[in-house]
């Protein structure tokens, strides 16, 4: 597909990198906050779609995991976002409990200075606890 027609038309085209990857943003649909960036392949996109439950690939793993699965912080899609270069996913979420696996509402609980890194949030839940570690 020409450049040109990826970038308007309305065939899903995804750029996937040389892993077979795309970066995908979860944020939540009423308020707008990013909650965390994560990998996508196109199996975990599709059940994405089909099952309205944030999937994703993890690289780590070498396989799909729905996000919240573990701790029952479910992120329900409300709506799937392409960008213009279809390069990146935006889902957009009813986020059901918090979605940074650390214990933070979002996984940017942290801004950058020049001497390093602040914590700006609050934890709200144990990971410890809820992951049973």
């Amino acid at each position: 597909m020409s450049d040109n027609a990826r970038e308007t038309g309305t065939d899903l085209d995804l750029k996937l990198n040389d892993q077979g990857l795309i970066p995908a943003i979860l944020q939540d649909h009423e308020t707008g906050e990013v909650l965390m960036m994560a990998w996508m392949n196109r199996d975990a996109l599709d059940r994405t779609i089909e099952s309205k439950k944030a999937t994703f690939y993890s690289r780590s793993r070498d396989k799909t995991w729905v996000k919240g699965e573990s701790s029952g912080h479910i992120q329900e899609i409300v709506e799937v976002r392409i960008d213009c270069d279809q390069d990146t996913v935006l889902l957009r979420c009813k986020s059901h409990g918090p979605a940074c696996h650390v214990g933070y509402h979002t996984c940017f609980y942290r801004t950058v200075q020049a001497d390093g890194l602040s914590i700006v949030e609050k934890p709200v839940f144990d990971p410890d606890a809820v992951y049973k570690k």
